[in-house]
């Protein structure tokens, strides 16, 4: 027991910032390659890439792509999301987050979840007009 004492329990988080590659990598859609190492899904748009967090905002169960029907389905209580995160079904209170995204120096995308942006629903949306939160393509 004493050495024990020595090593406490500790939880390590992961980091918030990491790379998840160049904007060419990804075809038009929803990318779920980071869903569970991540939470994240990275979703490329005509004009714009960004990566939305993968956490219904009703009570934070992790809702899944259904690419037939074009949306985000959460199995806990059936909140529906379309491709850009915003709800339009079942009891989620607002569009779910997006994350921080940027191009570092080597051309690379830089996703911070520790900088999220909260969409009021029906209201204006930080993501829509911040920079911070998508890239142009």
């Amino acid at each position: 027991m004493t050495a024990r004492f020595f090593f406490p329990r500790t939880v390590f988080e992961p980091e918030t910032r990491f790379r998840i590659g160049r904007p060419s990598d990804y075809a038009p859609g929803v990318d779920e390659r980071f869903k569970e190492s991540r939470q994240i899904w990275v979703v490329r748009t005509a004009d714009r890439l960004f990566a939305i967090r993968a956490k219904c905002t009703h009570l934070g169960c992790t809702p899944n792509w259904i690419g037939t029907e074009n949306k985000f389905k959460c199995p806990c209580h059936g909140s529906g999301y379309d491709m850009e995160g915003n709800n339009f079904e079942g009891p989620a209170p607002r569009p779910m987050d997006r994350a921080g995204i940027e191009l570092d120096a080597e051309g690379q995308m830089v996703v911070d979840t520790g900088r999220l942006a909260q969409c009021p629903r029906g209201g204006v949306c930080e993501s829509e007009t911040s920079k911070d939160f998508y890239i142009a393509v």
